[in-house]
C-alpha cells in the first residue's frame, strides 16, 4: 500500500475525514476505488441517491456508487451538480470519510476536512511536459484542511517523491510567496464585452470618457504606461466600428474638457488583421441595435460577428450540424471536446461528410487555428448524437465526456443559439431563425424532430415522449383520441390524468391496476 493510502486511513482511524487532491479525473477515480476495496462502511442509500440522480446511469456513475457505499466519493467536474452536492453533503455529516478530488474542490467551499494530501504539486502544461503548479494554487488546496468552523488544527501534506523534491516544494511552496493577481481587463474577450456595455449603457460616450474610466480600473494601475493602454483600446474601439456594433458620428466639443488630448486610435500601430479606424475625441459613441442585443446577451462582440457572418450563409441546404458546429467554434463553449491521435481519420471523414454544407470554411490544414477547428467537429457530433437521443453511456464511450460536462456543454449551447436567434431576428434572416428556434428545443430536450409535437405537453420530456411514439401517439390529437388507460399504462397514471386535462379533456382517476388488453384468464368465471 502506497503512503498517500496510508495517511488516508490513518486519518480515518483519528476519526477524522480528508481531502484527497489528485492531477486528474482518472487518477482521483482509481485511487476513490483503492481506497473503497479497503473500507467497511456500508451506506446503501446515498448509494441509491447518487444512482439514481441520472435517468440512464453511466460507467461513471456505478463506480460513484460503489464508492460511496463505502464511504468514499471521487470529486471532479464529470460529476453532475447534483452529485457534488450529495457527496459534500455526506462529508458534512461525516458519511463519507474521504473524497479523492482534482483541484476544481480547492477554491470556495468550505468542508470538515482535516486533512488534506496532495500527490503532487506538478501539472502537465502541454508542450512543456509537467510543470509545478502556481503557489496560488498550492495554498488554496491546503486552505481546505482545518477550516475554523469544523477543526482547531489542520494537515496539508504533500507526497514527494524524494529528498531533492521535498526540499524543492518546501522552498517552493512553504516559503514560497503567492503570485499576483491580475486583472481580467487584460484578457482581450473581456475587455471586448466591458467596452461595448460600457457605450452601450451610456456610461461613455466619447474617447475622452473611455480612457477616463479605465484610468482609474485596477487594470491601469498594473498596466501603468498609459500609452500602450490607449493603444489597447483603441484597438478595441476599432474592432466593435468596423464591426458595426458601435457607431462615433456628431460633433461633442462642448463636452471635451482636455485640449491637449491625443486621440488613442492615432497612436494605435497598424494591425495586420485590426484597421484602426481614426476616431476623434469629438466624435460621440453609440451603440448600434446589434451592439445593444449582444452586450444585453453578455455575448462576446467577436462570437456575435462570427455568428452573423455564419448566419447570413444559411440556406436551404443547411443542416442542424451546420449550425451545432457554428456555436462551437466559439470562445464561449471552450474547452471544446479534444480530438485524440487515433479519432483524426474519423473526425475528418465526418467533416467530409458534412463539408458543403458548412457555414464557415475549413481553415489550411496548416493553419493554427486547425486543431481547434476539429475539435469544433467532434464537438458538434457530440451535440448530434445528443439530439438523435443517444444515452448517457454512449455519449461517455464515444466521445468521452461525463454527464457533468454534458450539462455544462448544453447550457451554453442553449445560451449560443439563444443569441443566434436574436442576431438573426435582428437581420430579418428568417430561415436561420426558424431552424435554431426548432433545434434550441432539440438541443434542451435531447430529442429527434419529430417527438417536437408532443413536448409541448406539460410533463412530458424526452422519455415519455418517445414512449409515447412508439406507441403510435405522435401528437395532441393522438392524445385526444387515446383511452385514458393506455395512456396510464405507458406514461403512468397521474402524468396521463394531467396530460388529458391539459388537452381540455376532463375525466375520472383513472383506476389503480387498470390495464386494457389481454387479461388472465382467472379474471372470467368458467
Amino acid at each position: 500500500m502506497d503512503s498517500l493510502l496510508k495517511l488516508a486511513l490513518e486519518t480515518i482511524q483519528l476519526h477524522k475525514q480528508a481531502i484527497i487532491f489528485l492531477p486528474s479525473r482518472a487518477s482521483a477515480e482509481k485511487t476513490a476505488e483503492d481506497l473503497s476495496a479497503v473500507m467497511h462502511e456500508h451506506l446503501p442509500a446515498l448509494e441509491h441517491e447518487v444512482l439514481k440522480v441520472v435517468s440512464s446511469p453511466t460507467k461513471q456513475c456505478r463506480r460513484l456508487s460503489h464508492c460511496v457505499k463505502k464511504g468514499v466519493a471521487f470529486h471532479h467536474s464529470g460529476l453532475t451538480t447534483k452529485q457534488k452536492e450529495l457527496i459534500e453533503d455526506g462529508f458534512r455529516r461525516s458519511e463519507i470519510k474521504i473524497i479523492c478530488a482534482t483541484p476544481t474542490l480547492a477554491a470556495g467551499v468550505s468542508l470538515p476536512a482535516y486533512r488534506v494530501l496532495i500527490k503532487s504539486l506538478r501539472r502537465f502544461s502541454g508542450t512543456r511536459g509537467m510543470d509545478w503548479i502556481p503557489v496560488l494554487e498550492y495554498l488554496q488546496m491546503a486552505g481546505r484542511a482545518g477550516r475554523p468552523e469544523y477543526e482547531k488544527e489542520g494537515q496539508a501534506i504533500v507526497i514527494a517523491k524524494d529528498e531533492e523534491e521535498s526540499e524543492e516544494i518546501y522552498e517552493q511552496y512553504i516559503c514560497g510567496e503567492p503570485e499576483e493577481i491580475y486583472s481580467k481587463l487584460a484578457v482581450e474577450p473581456v475587455l471586448r464585452t466591458y467596452l461595448l456595455s460600457l457605450i452601450a449603457s451610456g456610461i461613455i460616450h466619447n474617447e475622452q470618457e473611455m480612457m477616463g474610466f479605465f484610468s482609474k480600473t485596477f487594470w491601469a494601475h498594473q498596466f501603468q504606461d498609459l500609452t500602450q493602454l490607449q493603444e489597447k483600446l483603441a484597438r478595441m474601439l476599432s474592432f466593435l466600428t468596423e464591426g458595426g456594433f458601435v457607431t462615433a458620428s456628431g460633433d461633442n466639443t462642448k463636452n471635451t474638457v482636455a485640449t491637449d488630448f491625443v486621440s488613442a486610435a492615432s497612436l494605435a500601430p497598424k494591425m495586420s488583421r485590426t484597421t484602426v479606424t481614426n476616431l476623434s475625441p469629438e466624435h460621440t459613441l453609440k451603440a448600434t441595435a446589434l451592439g445593444k442585443r449582444v452586450s444585453e446577451l453578455y455575448l462576446d462582440p467577436l462570437t456575435a460577428q462570427h455568428l452573423l457572418k455564419c448566419l447570413r450563409k444559411y440556406s436551404p441546404s443547411s443542416t442542424p450540424f451546420s449550425l451545432l458546429q457554428m456555436i462551437c467554434h466559439t470562445l464561449e463553449l471552450r474547452p471544446l471536446l479534444s480530438v485524440k491521435k487515433r479519432e483524426e481519420a474519423y473526425i475528418i471523414e465526418e467533416l467530409n461528410k458534412h463539408i458543403t454544407t458548412m457555414l464557415e470554411e475549413e481553415p489550411s490544414i496548416f493553419d493554427e487555428e486547425y486543431e481547434v477547428y476539429l475539435n469544433s467537429i467532434k464537438t458538434a457530433l457530440f451535440f448530434e448524437d445528443w439530439i438523435q437521443e443517444r444515452e448517457e453511456e454512449y455519449l461517455l464511450e464515444k466521445h468521452d465526456i461525463r454527464p457533468g460536462e454534458i450539462k455544462v456543454k448544453l447550457e451554453s449551447a442553449e445560451w449560443l443559439l439563444y443569441a443566434s436567434q436574436e442576431i438573426a431576428s435582428l437581420h430579418q434572416l428568417r430561415e436561420a431563425e426558424k431552424a435554431i428556434q426548432v433545434l434550441r428545443i432539440r438541443v434542451e430536450n435531447g430529442v429527434k424532430e419529430e417527438l417536437l409535437p408532443l413536448l409541448k405537453l406539460r410533463g412530458i420530456g424526452r422519455i415519455r415522449a418517445r414512449k409515447l411514439f412508439t406507441a403510435g401517439i405522435k401528437d395532441v390529437g393522438d392524445i385526444k383520441k387515446t383511452d385514458p388507460t393506455t395512456l396510464g399504462q405507458i406514461i403512468g397514471r397521474a402524468i396521463a390524468e394531467d396530460v388529458k386535462k391539459q388537452v381540455g379533456e376532463e375525466i375520472d382517476v383513472i383506476p389503480k391496476g387498470t390495464r386494457k388488453g389481454q387479461l388472465s384468464l382467472m379474471k372470467f368465471n368458467v
